[in-house]
């Protein structure tokens, strides 16, 4: 049996990073794989597109607050600093204990480490990183990770262990800037397949824009702008059941693309 595709998904802020996120999810989870669907990104949106109600998502606990839990696998007091603490706490249950299930998918929020930076030695961030890693490199389940727009969570072991990384690109300077940087963040800590999706694509002008200003990245596929999926984040429903069929196409055209080795 081949190993479990691994994604992660990372951009500028609003491009539309949780909405790629759970279109491919959802389409893995459709096709009959088991999905760990990760959100990484402190913005917390991918419930939303997933489809998770708002009145369930109030049950879902960030793993970055279950204060109990962080507690008890890095040995040490949260939010109190000199301290000696465990650089590698079991993990391995985790997603188990802590997703939420949604339509073959399995949930996990990662949220946000209050102290210290990202990239900050603290009891939180330890544990954080560990999972991060456990999902990439000893889980079997397909893994969709959703990136705030850098790199922070993958460390350079991890890194070599995703098959993927999608940066996510509208029709502007600023979110292509910040792909690029993105790219080349992705190259130095060692991951090899790179590759830019376009959202939001209006007309022939938008995708032209796009193609000559990633002229050298590898673009995985293009999608089409959606009014159905503005109108299905606004009303707090799933990306993949409200999108035009067009868009279903696109995010359909760019698994198959991730998934040819």
């Amino acid at each position: 049996m081949s190993r479990a595709l691994k994604l992660a998904i990372s951009g500028k802020g609003g491009v539309g990073k949780s909405t790629l996120a759970a279109a491919l999810a959802g389409l893995m989870a459709r096709g009959g794989r088991r999905v760990l669907a990760v959100d990484a990104d402190p913005a917390v949106s991918l419930a939303t597109a997933l489809g998770i109600s708002a009145e369930a998502q109030k049950r879902i606990v960030p793993i970055a607050e279950q204060k109990a839990l962080i507690e008890q696998r890095t040995g040490a007091k949260v939010k109190q600093y000199g301290q000696i603490f465990r650089l590698n706490p079991e993990v391995a249950d985790i997603a188990e204990i802590c997703g939420y299930p949604h339509e073959g998918i399995l949930l996990l929020v990662l949220g946000a480490v209050q102290q210290g930076g990202s990239g900050c030695a603290c009891p939180e961030s330890v544990l954080l990183r560990a999972l991060v890693q456990d999902l990439v490199l000893h889980k079997d389940e397909a893994l969709v990770l959703d990136l705030e727009a850098g790199v922070e969570h993958l460390g350079r072991a991890t890194a070599r262990g995703v098959d993927t990384m999608l940066v996510v690109v509208e029709p502007g300077q600023a979110s292509i800037d910040c792909a690029r940087r993105i790219f080349e963040m992705a190259r130095q800590i060692g991951i090899r397949d790179v590759r830019a999706v376009a959202n939001k694509i209006a007309n022939v002008e938008d995708e032209q824009f796009v193609r000559s200003a990633l002229e050298g990245l590898a673009v995985a596929g293009m999608i089409p702008y959606c009014a159905q999926v503005r109108t299905a984040d606004r009303n707090g429903r799933g990306v993949l059941e409200h999108s035009s069929e067009q868009a279903k196409a696109a995010f359909a055209s760019i698994l198959a693309a991730v998934e040819r080795p």
